[in-house]
């Protein structure tokens, strides 16, 4: 079993893709750097927590982009 999420990371980080969606990729990393460009997060873990949250996120759009569309 994974750990829950709180509201918070979750709304954060859809209100962050939903605004520069362009900005982030797959690379937890990178995102980790442009969330404290864009705002301004009291400690490390709740960053490090977004930050994740949106990788996950991106992660799973890719994955729904890349998938083919089978004929039946």
């Amino acid at each position: 079993m994974g750990k829950i999420r709180i509201r918070i990371v979750k709304r954060t980080a859809r209100e962050l893709i939903e605004k520069y969606r362009e900005m982030f990729t797959r690379d937890f990393e990178h995102n980790k750097r442009i969330i404290v460009k864009l705002i301004n997060v009291k400690s490390k873990k709740l960053r490090n927590q977004i930050a994740g949250y949106v990788t996950h996120l991106i992660a799973i759009e890719s994955k729904k982009s890349e998938k083919p569309v089978s004929s039946v």
